[in-house]
C-alpha cells in the first residue's frame, strides 16, 4: 500500500457512488464544526440578558424559563443559526471558486459576485424603495445575474481559469463605481441603509433570512460533492490531491458547480449583506489545516461556519457598549490574513 492509499479512503453510498476522502480532512472538518457550535453556544449567551453556556444549552433543550426561551429561541438563536448558515455558504462557495480556477485568490469577493450582489440591493433600496424581502430578493438576482454575465463574457473554454479570474476582476472594478454612483443618487436615509447593508450584518436576522441558506446548503452540499467526483476533482472536495485532466473544464458536473457558488455566494449575500473575505480566507486556512495540495470543500464549509460566528462574537464583545457589524471584522482580519499570505508568498519566490 502506497502512502498516498494510506491518507486516503473512500466512501460508498447506497446508491452507487464513490467519494475518496482523507481522515484528516474529516476531523479538521469535525474540529472546526465543534468549534462553530462552541461559539454559537457563547454568542447565544452574548448580550444585555447574558446566560452562561449551561444555561443555554439548558434552555435550547427546553428546560428554561420562559423568559430564557423568548431571548434564546426567538431572537438570538435565529441569528446565529443564519451566521452559522451564512459562513458554511461562503466557506463551500469560495473553495468551490478557488478549486475550479486553481487559484487561491479565486473567491466571490474578488471575482465580484459580491459586488453584483451589492448593486441588486443597492437598486432595491435606492430605485425601488424595496424592503427586506425585495433587498434580499435584489442581492439574490444581482450575484446570479453577475454570474451569469462573467461565464458570457469568460467563454465556457475560460470559465474554470485564470481568464475567470481576469473578468471577474473587472467586473468588480465596474459594478464598484456602478455601485459607489448609486449611492450618490440615494436620499440620506437609503444612503444610511444601504451603507449599513453592505458592511455586512448579523443585526435583526430571522428564520426567514437563515431558511433559503440552509435549503441550499442541504440540496447543494451533496450535489457538489458528486458533481466533483464526475468532473475528476473529487479529491479537492474532500481534502485529497487533485487529479490531472481536463474533465472538470468543461464537463456538466464543473458547470453545476459553478452554478452552485454562484447560488450560495448570491443566497448568503442576501442573508447577511456582502461579509468580507470570509469565501477566501476560509478555504486558505482549512488547506493549511489538512496540509491537502487543494481547499476541500466540507473543511472549508466548516471553517466558514466557525470563522463568522467567531467574528460575530468578537463584533459583540472588542467594545463593550458598542457593537461593530460583523463585517467589519471580517474585513480587518481577513485582509491583514490576505496581506500576510501574499508577503510570505513573496518571500518563497511564488508571486
Amino acid at each position: 500500500m502506497t502512502s498516498r492509499a494510506a491518507r486516503t479512503a473512500v466512501l460508498r453510498t447506497p446508491a452507487g457512488v464513490s467519494l475518496r476522502y482523507r481522515p484528516r480532512a474529516l476531523a479538521v472538518a469535525g474540529g472546526c464544526l465543534v468549534v462553530a457550535l462552541a461559539v454559537g453556544v457563547l454568542l447565544i449567551g452574548t448580550g444585555d440578558f447574558p446566560m452562561t453556556p449551561a444555561e443555554v444549552i439548558r434552555t435550547l433543550a427546553g428546560r428554561g424559563g420562559p423568559a430564557e426561551s423568548l431571548i434564546v429561541n426567538e431572537i438570538r438563536l435565529p441569528r446565529v443559526v443564519t451566521g452559522l448558515a451564512v459562513g458554511a455558504a461562503l466557506g463551500l462557495g469560495g473553495a468551490i471558486f478557488q478549486s475550479l480556477t486553481r487559484n487561491p485568490l479565486g473567491s466571490p469577493d474578488i471575482l465580484g459576485f459580491t459586488s453584483g450582489a451589492s448593486t441588486g440591493v443597492l437598486v432595491m433600496i435606492v430605485l425601488a424603495g424595496g424592503g427586506g424581502v425585495a433587498v434580499a430578493s435584489g442581492a439574490a438576482a444581482g450575484g446570479i445575474a453577475t454570474g451569469l454575465l462573467i461565464y458570457a463574457v469568460a467563454g465556457r473554454d475560460g470559465a474554470h481559469g485564470q481568464r475567470l479570474v481576469l473578468v471577474g476582476i473587472g467586473t468588480a472594478a465596474i459594478l464598484t463605481g456602478v455601485n459607489g454612483y448609486l449611492l450618490t443618487q440615494a436620499h440620506i436615509t437609503e444612503a444610511a441603509r444601504a451603507v449599513l447593508w453592505l458592511t455586512g450584518s448579523l443585526d435583526g436576522r430571522d428564520w426567514a433570512d437563515a431558511a433559503p441558506v440552509l435549503v441550499a446548503l442541504a440540496v447543494l452540499g451533496p450535489l457538489v460533492a458528486v458533481g466533483c467526483e464526475g468532473a475528476r476533482c473529487g479529491c479537492w472536495s474532500w481534502g485529497s490531491t487533485p487529479r490531472t485532466g481536463s474533465a472538470s473544464r468543461s464537463s456538466a458536473p464543473g458547470m453545476l458547480m459553478l452554478a452552485a457558488a454562484v447560488l450560495l455566494t448570491a443566497l448568503a449575500a442576501a442573508a447577511a449583506g456582502p461579509v468580507a473575505f470570509v469565501a477566501l480566507t476560509a478555504p486558505l486556512l482549512a488547506r493549511r489545516l489538512t496540509r491537502a495540495s487543494g481547499p476541500g470543500l466540507l473543511p472549508a464549509m466548516c471553517m466558514g461556519a466557525a470563522l463568522l460566528v467567531a467574528a460575530d462574537w468578537l463584533a459583540q464583545n472588542a467594545f463593550p457598549g458598542r457593537q461593530l457589524p460583523v463585517g467589519v471584522v471580517t474585513g480587518l482580519l481577513g485582509g491583514g490574513y490576505l496581506v500576510w499570505l501574499l508577503v510570505a508568498e513573496r518571500k518563497r519566490g511564488r508571486i
